[in-house]
């Protein structure tokens, strides 16, 4: 099978990218508008892109005349927080992905319990056992018929961690951590087996 994207409608497209590209992490990204209504939501195109410096991406698709909330109050305010989603929070994150109106907050809609940061003004997820706070370095949009993507990258100014989860080596132990990871349509996955290839010398 030999695929022309611009051949296909953008369903099909997208559901071979999201049926294709995976496993894919999940960003529960955390912003505040400028009127100071809080904004959550979850994204599966996202991931770490720089380790110097230490930076996250994450991309929004835009409606015709619109960002969505997420990219409109990063690029409007310089600050997000993306926190990883875990088996105990899924349902949760689930929750927050429902469309509700602007002045709404997700936070309030899906009772999820937060925290204040330490850097930026958008709140964090309390019971995220991972948490980055972030600020906007660079966005690009990305032309569409449809609207396009945002692509917004952020650099972690603060990275909040669970105990148990990272040791003094700075190791992450996968067992307590259990992220989960987004696939496609409603399907999503938990960590399977494992194994260790060491790099090519």
């Amino acid at each position: 099978m030999i695929i022309k994207p611009e051949e296909l409608d953008f369903k099909s497209v997208y559901k071979l990218l999201t049926g294709l590209v995976i496993p894919r992490p999940i960003g529960w990204v955390a912003t505040v508008s400028e009127d100071g209504v809080h904004n959550l939501a979850p994204f599966s195109f996202f991931n770490a892109v720089s380790a110097d410096p230490p930076t996250l991406m994450f991309s929004a698709s835009n409606s015709p005349n619109a960002n969505k909330d997420t990219s409109r109050n990063a690029l409007q305010t310089g600050e997000f927080v993306v926190n990883m989603v875990t088996e105990n929070l899924v349902e949760q994150m689930n929750d927050t992905a429902a469309p509700i109106p602007s002045h709404e907050s997700e936070f309030d809609y899906a009772k999820i319990a937060y925290a204040e940061s330490t850097v930026v003004k958008p709140r964090r997820v309390a019971n995220a056992p991972i948490s980055f706070e972030c600020k906007v370095i660079h966005h690009h949009h990305i032309d569409g018929q449809r609207g396009g993507s945002m692509m917004i990258l952020g650099e972690i100014v603060m990275i909040h961690i669970n105990d148990q989860i990272v040791d003094e080596n700075y190791h992450t132990d996968l067992e307590v951590y259990q992220p989960i990871s987004r696939l496609a349509g409603a399907f999503y996955a938990r960590l399977g087996d494992q194994f260790v290839l060491k790099r090519a010398q």
